[in-house]
């Protein structure tokens, strides 16, 4: 593939050859001409990586947005998708979640972090095949195409100190022994899944006890670990109830926190708690989209920013699927907060390419680990897209990526390369309309 202009590690670059075997970039030259096989691009961006996701939640977008009669919140919220989950079958499961993985590669991410704590049947018990969904999930990255970060969720409690489950969260719960199984399940699932990696997801400190979390830590003793942190006001005074600590407080005190980890949301962290996260070099996941839809708050990024702490950005519960959206809001909710303008980027720089390559540094490491290529490099996967002239993206540069995160978004998108295959030509997935009727059948199954 020959561009005109690619983004690379070391800055943006003219006339550039990328050249891929088995997935992964082999050369990367610059400066030089097209050759007649070459297949030609105006411009070249490393894909992004979607650090967070509920893929099966896609199909709720739209569906919970009538006001109850009394204020509305995350809980509320919770409850209505407990309703959803208690229809799901894994054929449901697995069309929601392929289709989802086109939108979001359509979108401009090329791998995604699926947190996946659906394990059980509608009735609460095991599959035959204990890591059944898992499986499910990774069917759908391989029939999309996405490349997959499987983050199996374990889930044993309803509140802090080890409260008994409900009800309503039977498919979700395990134990360590039961938990160990599934992992084992998805390994096997992710076996012939090219690229695939698999971590684990404490699902939140509400849901695991101190003991619980170090047996399951144990379980992928190199992996990413991901686990819910401090997203609502609630589990903050919650938390301090039980032990006197604030939910970041006790983590970061208790876990060895570092770079493998990645605390999703951590939307109510205190100064001292955003300079504990930055010293452990574990990754924030914000998802801007789902914490404005939820009214979770505003995560503290430009103090975090200051802090050189590292983030990323996921899609959540997928009610929007727009890679260059959620930098835009990350931005956004920072100058409402503040009261400024270009608030994440440094003096003089472009605040689209420090929004993109800090989401670019930060997703990588928390997908795929510390240390590992990222973006258009010798030894990283052939992941990657260009982009399409619309009114308000156009030159090159940084000036392009300014246009195509506060205004151009998923319509910009033109083409996506991953593991050197292209998956989406002219904006759409190669297997859009199949996934989409699909997905369109499962919907109207579930609200039948």
């Amino acid at each position: 593939m020959w561009f005109e202009w690619a983004l690379l590690p070391q800055g943006w670059a003219a006339h550039v050859r990328i050249s891929s075997a088995q997935g992964r970039i082999v050369a990367v030259e610059t400066g030089v001409p097209p050759a007649a096989t070459d297949e030609r691009h105006a411009n070249a961006l490393p894909g992004l990586p979607n650090l967070h996701s509920h893929a099966f939640q896609r199909g709720l977008a739209g569906r919970t947005e009538q006001r109850g009669s009394q204020a509305d919140s995350f809980w509320s919220w919770r409850g209505l998708m407990y309703r959803f989950v208690e229809r799901l079958d894994p054929d449901s499961f697995e069309a929601l979640t392929a289709f989802a993985f086109a939108e979001m590669l359509e979108a401009g991410y090329t791998r995604v972090g699926e947190f996946h704590y659906l394990h059980r049947d509608e009735r609460g018990q095991s599959y035959t095949d204990p890591a059944e969904l898992c499986a499910r999930v990774a069917a759908a990255a391989s029939d999309s195409g996405i490349a997959l970060t499987l983050l199996p969720v374990f889930y044993a409690h309803a509140g802090f100190g080890g409260l008994a489950p409900s009800e309503r969260q039977r498919r979700f719960i395990t134990d360590p022994e039961g938990f160990a199984v599934v992992l084992d399940g998805a390994r096997q699932a992710l076996h012939t899944l090219a690229g695939a990696v698999l971590g684990v997801a404490p699902h939140s400190l509400r849901a695991v006890t101190a003991a619980e979390l170090r047996a399951v830590l144990e379980l992928v003793p190199d992996g990413p670990v991901h686990v819910h942190i401090a997203e609502q006001m609630q589990e903050v005074t919650e938390c301090v109830a039980w032990c006197g600590r604030r939910p970041i407080e006790w983590l970061l005190a208790e876990a060895q926190v570092g770079e493998r980890w990645c605390l999703v949301h951590a939307t109510h962290a205190t100064a001292a708690e955003l300079a504990g996260i930055a010293r452990s070099r574990a990754v924030v996941g914000l998802c801007p989209s789902t914490e404005a839809n939820l009214g979770d708050g505003i995560f503290p990024a430009a103090e975090f920013s200051a802090l050189a702490g590292r983030y990323g950005v996921g899609s959540d519960s997928n009610v929007r699927l727009d890679a260059a959206e959620e930098l835009r809001l990350l931005e956004y909710s920072q100058r409402l907060a503040v009261r400024c303008r270009n608030v994440l980027a440094a003096p003089g720089a472009s605040t689209g390419r420090s929004l993109f390559d800090a989401a670019l540094r930060g997703g990588t490491q928390a997908l795929r680990g510390a240390g590992v290529p990222a973006g258009l490099q010798v030894g990283a996967p052939c992941d990657l897209l260009t982009l399409r002239s619309l009114d308000g993206v156009a030159g090159r540069g940084d000036e392009l990526l300014d246009g195509w995160i506060f205004n151009g978004g998923r319509a910009a998108v033109d083409s996506v390369w991953c593991a050197g295959v292209k998956v989406v030509s002219g904006g759409r997935h190669y297997a859009r309309e199949r996934l989409q009727a699909r997905y369109a059948k499962a919907l109207r199954q579930l609200s039948g």
